[in-house]
């Protein structure tokens, strides 16, 4: 029979986020894939998982993958692990899941950490329903995946760096008006966690004037829906 392949949720930045089961899982497993083997063994050591360890990034995540599968196929198990939180989103592991499903392997993903769920919710923006966006285009594409955002009705979630923070809080302006509600959280469950909320412009004066480090999640309410609009209008016109 084959092996199994899980994709185990890591910390974001609290080691007190790390499972029960995920602890268990990664010690039972025949060996672990990491985005970062130098990021993610002080986290192995500090749970005691002594486990073999090899590098899986976007840079050789589809060489390695067929070597992978032949793994699985001899019946051993394997972990996907990311630097934090859940592989596959906004990280590695799309492709190895996909791969693995065409070949039937089982493929089991844990419960655990993500960073854009603690911020949606501290954000105070509808959530209900929402859509995950992850990072931007940087370059090709980026103007015409704002023009399409600023149409969207439900909250938006986005990831961001630092030395790009102050640019897309810029473009979002632009694009769905600078007075749209908005939340910027960083440093989620670590010391210096912080979220400001308010209007694109005031979070953006906001961090002009702050620090700018750690890894950001934006969240940023949906264009008013027509029906809303409306109701809202026929209201005021009634008074």
């Amino acid at each position: 029979m084959s092996g199994k392949l899980f994709l185990v949720p890591t910390p974001i930045g609290n080691l007190e986020d790390m499972t029960f089961r995920a602890i268990r899982v990664l010690k039972e497993v025949d060996l672990i894939l990491a985005e970062d083997t130098r990021t993610s063994a002080p986290m192995l050591k500090h749970f005691g998982i002594d486990k073999k360890v090899y590098s899986h990034h976007q840079h050789n995540e589809h060489k390695a993958t067929s070597e992978i599968i032949k793994f699985l196929h001899q019946g051993q198990n394997v972990a996907l692990i990311s630097d934090a939180g859940t592989p596959a989103i906004s990280d590695p592991g799309f492709f190895l899941v996909r791969e693995a499903l065409k070949n039937d392997i089982a493929v089991n993903c844990l419960p655990g950490a993500t960073a854009f769920v603690p911020a949606l919710v501290n954000s105070g923006l509808p959530s209900d329903q929402f859509v995950f966006e992850g990072f931007l285009p940087v370059k090709k594409g980026r103007q015409t995946r704002l023009k399409l955002l600023a149409q969207e009705e439900r909250t938006m979630i986005f990831y961001e760096s630092p030395h790009r923070l102050l640019k897309t809080l810029a473009e979002f302006a632009e694009y769905l008006g600078d007075d749209r509600q908005a939340s910027v959280s960083r440093e989620l469950t670590k010391m210096y966690e912080e979220t400001v909320r308010g209007t694109l412009s005031e979070i953006k004066s906001h961090f002009e004037h702050n620090v700018l480090k750690g890894e950001f999640v934006l969240c940023v309410a949906g264009k008013p829906s027509t029906k809303a609009k409306n109701k809202y209008e026929d209201n005021n016109a009634e008074d």
